[in-house]
């Protein structure tokens, strides 16, 4: 529908797939014998072997439509950029997002440069985001902006682009209610694809521990004095709030994961009153405005992609970090998750969530 509403445009238009997955056969990264990719696909995502049908269903509608389309091979720089930051940060018992970083690092850093490097020409860069970009003259800056549609907005997954990045980006849908898109690619002929169940997977699988090699191993579920309740399959399975799969029974009340002590192979656990805070550190923030030392800012904040906006202030500190308090006692704030900042629709920066 991107590639339709620009083509009613006057734009012209091609299209290009991404090639992230490996080829056992032609990728030295790999070996068929380990453990790997040893598991069968349970559901859609990004990264799994289905990539190779969903390549070709790219390919078909592009000729559908009738546009070029080009496959642009970044297995090796997804499994350096995404696939290596995330191992490394759940090993370490962080809950990391991969697609804030394929974003930022990949869909609109890597696969366009490799585009211009082969030899294809183009002025503007267009996704199916659910986002909106506009230049601000009073702040002569472009300004990334939540999607129409609230209920489907990405921008939280584009906090990290960059000035260079947002000035030659389209998000067509960007002006449109998913329902409205929908509505649109149905009466056009494609209702097949328009009820087609939706997918926001990461991997076509449940078990993260399919991409870690047997790097994890068992230890200690503590409750927050220290006694053991229990054992665990390795931290890499565990998040911070999770209740489910924690397989400590005779309790008085539900205990949820507190934190990872990933150095110690720990997780500790305890009643969900103690996963309530009013503060937070941020690092590796980036902020779409000149920000300084010290300063203050009032705005609102998702602290993972799904939750409710929260009300905060923000304090800039030195090192791109910032200290966030809340005005209300926030649930399960998840080290390694990003924190959006929003003004109203409009995106102020974000960060890490470190503590």
């Amino acid at each position: 529908m991107a590639v339709l509403l620009l083509k009613k445009q006057g734009f012209n238009v091609f299209g290009a797939t991404m090639k992230i997955f490996p080829d056992f056969v032609e990728d030295s990264l790999f070996h068929r014998g380990d453990n790997y990719f040893k598991f069968k696909p349970s559901k859609d995502g990004c990264y799994g072997p289905k990539e190779k049908q969903a390549v070709l269903d790219a390919k078909k509608m592009a000729e559908k439509i009738g546009i070029p389309h080009y496959v642009i091979d970044l297995k090796k720089e997804y499994k350096k950029e995404v696939l290596d930051y995330f191992k490394k940060e759940y090993l370490e018992g962080k809950t990391p997002n991969p697609c804030v970083v394929c974003n930022s690092r990949i869909k609109f850093g890597y696969l366009l440069k490799f585009a211009q490097a082969s030899g294809i020409n183009f002025d503007k860069f267009a996704t199916g985001h659910y986002a909106r970009v506009s230049f601000d003259k009073k702040k002569n800056r472009y300004v990334l902006k939540k999607g129409k549609d609230e209920t489907k907005d990405q921008s939280y997954f584009l906090y990290r682009l960059t000035q260079n990045q947002l000035k030659n980006i389209i998000f067509p849908l960007g002006e449109y209610r998913k329902s409205e898109i929908k509505k649109m690619a149905k009466k056009i002929g494609y209702k097949e694809i328009a009820e087609k169940k939706e997918s926001q997977n990461f991997i076509e699988c449940d078990n993260y521990g399919t991409l870690f090699k047997n790097k994890f191993k068992k230890g200690n579920i503590l409750d927050v004095e220290r006694k053991i309740l229990g054992k665990h399959n390795g931290v890499v399975f565990y998040t911070v709030g999770q209740r489910k799969g924690l397989d400590i029974g005779g309790l008085k009340e539900p205990f949820y994961v507190i934190r990872i002590n990933a150095k110690k192979n720990e997780i500790v656990v305890g009643p969900k009153g103690l996963l309530f805070a009013r503060k937070m550190t941020v690092k590796d923030s980036v902020w779409n405005f000149d920000s300084k030392v010290g300063q203050k800012i009032r705005c609102q904040v998702k602290i993972r992609f799904g939750a409710p906006s929260a009300g905060c202030r923000v304090t800039i500190k030195n090192g791109n970090t910032a200290e966030v308090k809340f005005a209300k006692e926030q649930f399960a704030i998840a080290p390694g998750q990003s924190a959006v900042f929003y003004k109203k629709d409009e995106v102020l920066g974000g960060g890490i969530i470190a503590k």
